[in-house]
């Protein structure tokens, strides 16, 4: 008889996926987005919802297609490829950026305000977590249990508590739009979506969301493809009515912090006007709770990934990426988001790329004329856009600070779209070809 999943462990598995998605940075950005949208608060929602919220689940239902591995998805780029991709996700949603982006940001927001900002207290506190983050993730069988069944719905309560009081005691009116947001508040919000690095999370985490439903015995390749994709689906239904309050939370805090606050600044302020005193404490358990769950199933699928290229154990690996992550968070929260940004701008385009058109494989003669040259485009103009926003944009020629999109962000778009067509005229001249990419 085939095993299934109990309706109770089929929303364990929806919660453990929402609270794997839901770390420090997709609390602390949404807020700082309302606050500078202004009166355009929900139009730059609106895209930011798309790739905060829409290209996520759709990356953990394209991975359920494929089996869960971000190795399958990308076969229509070739093996060597592939590889390359796989990798540059899976260290920068790892140990590079994400992973140590959880403990300074807990850190900032519920250790420092009492035990100071140096470089000592952090080092303590980080050697503290991530020996938790370890612990926690040499069991990654028991995941369901300890984030799915505990860890998750504690986050939930959390964050609806102050969902409820973002939406029934807004701390003031909004503040007007800066600038960028008075011109192009949805491409923005679009834009700013790629820092909650969930696109790329998604394509790390599929292979974890599949692997406990298997812990629960789930074999039949059909169930294990449903159960991902109803996780997917209640985790995105949770991250849409979390960002829809955490927006609100934002619009209506402008007057309580300075021009040009960090969401973790805005935060700090509403929980304080709000909650009084106990505030802090709230908010500083709230975040730590939701840090530790994505550096633990950050570090899982990491450990999972790297175990089949390398001849280290999964629990070696654990150790590993666990201390060199703690290593690089006492680089401290501004430093990461500074290395963090132009590398995200660069490599989310293809990403989303391949998400997108895995849905489109059955179209074509052979899928490789057309996703392999499509993502190419992307990144090379997603890096143009990525130089741009560092330190280097000088050395960019001319005509690359008037590409069309160019000011939102947005000028890998165009070329990508010419190439696909291109290249899609390009298949159905050279006809059919035996499909390589497994459906």
């Amino acid at each position: 008889m085939t095993k299934r999943l109990t309706t109770k462990d089929i929303l364990a598995l929806g919660f453990m996926t929402f609270a794997l998605f839901v770390g420090a940075g997709n609390i602390i950005f949404p807020p700082m987005v309302g606050v500078q949208a202004g009166e355009h608060v929900w139009t730059a929602a609106g895209g930011f919802l798309i790739t905060a919220v829409g290209l996520p689940v759709l990356t953990v239902i394209a991975l359920a297609r494929v089996g869960g591995g971000i190795d399958a998805l990308s076969s229509p780029i070739g093996k060597a490829a592939g590889l390359v991709l796989a990798t540059v996700c899976y260290l920068a949603v790892g140990p590079l950026f994400a992973t140590p982006r959880t403990a300074t940001v807990s850190f900032e927001i519920g250790i420092a305000p009492l035990a100071g900002e140096g470089a000592m207290p952090l080092f303590i506190y980080s050697l503290i977590y991530f020996a938790l983050v370890i612990l926690i993730s040499l069991y990654p069988g028991k995941l369901l249990d300890t984030v799915g069944h505990f860890l998750a719905p504690l986050k939930i309560v959390a964050l609806a508590i102050l969902g409820v009081a973002a939406l029934l005691w807004p701390a003031g009116g909004e503040i007007p739009a800066v600038d960028v947001y008075q011109t192009a508040a949805f491409s923005n919000g679009f834009v700013n979506g790629y820092l909650t690095m969930d696109t790329l999370g998604a394509l790390v985490f599929g292979i974890v969301i599949v692997n406990a439903a298997r812990s629960r015995g789930i074999e039949d390749s059909g169930l294990l493809t449903r159960y991902t994709m109803l996780a997917g689906i209640i985790a995105g239904i949770g991250l849409t009515l979390v960002y829809l309050a955490l927006f609100r939370l934002g619009s209506g805090s402008g007057q309580l912090v300075p021009a040009g606050a960090n969401g973790a600044t805005i935060l700090h302020a509403y929980v304080q006007h709000t909650f009084g005193g106990a505030g802090s404490l709230f908010l500083g358990a709230l975040i730590f709770v939701a840090c530790m769950v994505t550096a633990v199933g950050l570090t899982c699928a990491c450990a999972e990934f790297f175990a089949q290229l390398l001849p280290l154990s999964y629990r070696a690996l654990v150790f590993i990426l666990g201390g060199f992550s703690m290593l690089v968070s006492n680089l401290g929260l501004s430093h990461l988001i500074q290395l963090s940004i132009p590398v995200l701008t660069a490599i989310y385009p293809p990403c989303i790329v391949l998400v997108v058109l895995s849905f489109t494989l059955r179209w074509w003669n052979r899928s490789t004329r057309i996703i392999a040259p499509a993502m190419l485009v992307s990144l090379f103009f997603g890096a143009i856009d990525a130089i741009k926003g560092s330190e280097f944009k000088d050395l960019l020629p001319g005509f690359c600070q008037n590409l069309p999109l160019a000011d939102q962000g947005l000028s890998w778009l165009p070329p990508t779209l010419v190439i696909l067509v291109v290249s899609m005229v390009i298949d159905r001249i050279k006809g059919s070809h035996p499909v390589e990419v497994r459906q």
